[in-house]
């Protein structure tokens, strides 16, 4: 292993889905090995679960001594403020980041210090199989070998997006973040609607599920435009084009989506206002 791709020594402060996500990904991708990461998890039955799957060391508490290049905070928001002071020696030595949701760079370095090189990221649910998206945003603090460090440990999960502007970060909350459950409803319209045309329902969730998994590899595999893959799959008169037809009748469809997305763009604000208060 070569200096520039030397083994990362992460501590990992909470091993909840995504933090789990994103340990497995660090192992699985070298970017970290078992004697390298050090998790600290308060529930015993998560622990006994780190413990089992990935054979590294956790603890219940705060560690003694440590020493390494990042911490991950991968706690509930609720509780981060809390949590934050008990690693301030730590972050200082190497770097902090964060991926709890409505926690902004202020709110995060008041708890670190302001001092630290913090990266505030938002990985979506997909991270847990490999394939999520994160969107980071750094202080001032960061320079390129802390965003080369961020860069990869969140690209063992996924795709990475870097923006400069931290109040972007509702968007990115409200498009990535969430939009893995407009996926889901989707899916679970075309499968109710598959059982009223007269499917039996096991089948037609088995197509639903197919069907919007198998785009979605497609999507990923072309740099088409997804409406180009749309026009491509719409023969002129065929069934497709009359199913579109509805969907898209006075741009309702779109104009629903984009509602949704900025009413949860509004939300985050909302929780990072009440959090901060």
């Amino acid at each position: 292993m070569s200096a520039a791709t030397q083994a990362l020594r992460i501590l990992l402060v909470g091993s909840g889905r995504m933090g789990s996500a994103m340990l497995r990904g660090w192992l699985g991708q070298s970017v970290t090995y078992p004697d390298a990461i050090t998790v600290v998890e308060p529930d015993e039955h998560r622990r006994t679960q780190v413990v089992a799957e990935h054979g590294v060391p956790v603890s219940a508490v705060v560690p003694e001594e440590w020493s390494g290049d990042a911490v991950v905070f991968a706690v509930k928001p609720q509780i981060l403020d809390q949590v934050l002071p008990a690693y301030r020696t730590y972050c200082a030595a190497g770097c902090a980041v964060s991926i709890a949701a409505g926690k902004d760079l202020d709110a995060l370095a008041k708890g670190v210090g302001s001092s630290v090189p913090i990266v505030r990221a938002m990985p979506n649910l997909p991270a847990s199989v490999g394939r999520g998206v994160s969107v980071a945003v750094p202080n001032q603090q960061v320079d390129a070998k802390i965003r080369d460090c961020a860069n990869r440990l969140l690209g063992a999960v996924g795709s990475v997006h870097w923006i400069e502007d931290e109040a972007l970060m509702d968007a990115v909350t409200a498009l990535s973040g969430s939009g893995p459950a407009y996926i889901f409803l989707l899916t679970e319209a075309m499968a109710k609607a598959g059982g009223q045309a007269g499917l039996p329902l096991a089948l037609a969730r088995s197509l639903a599920r197919e069907t919007v998994a198998g785009a979605a590899a497609l999507m990923a595999a072309t740099d088409d435009d997804p409406a180009q893959l749309r026009a491509d799959v719409t023969s002129p008169g065929g069934t497709t084009e009359a199913a579109l037809r509805v969907l898209m009748e006075n741009d309702l469809w779109a104009a629903s989506v984009a509602r949704a997305v900025t009413a949860a763009a509004d939300r985050s604000r909302e929780l990072a206002a009440v959090q901060e208060s």
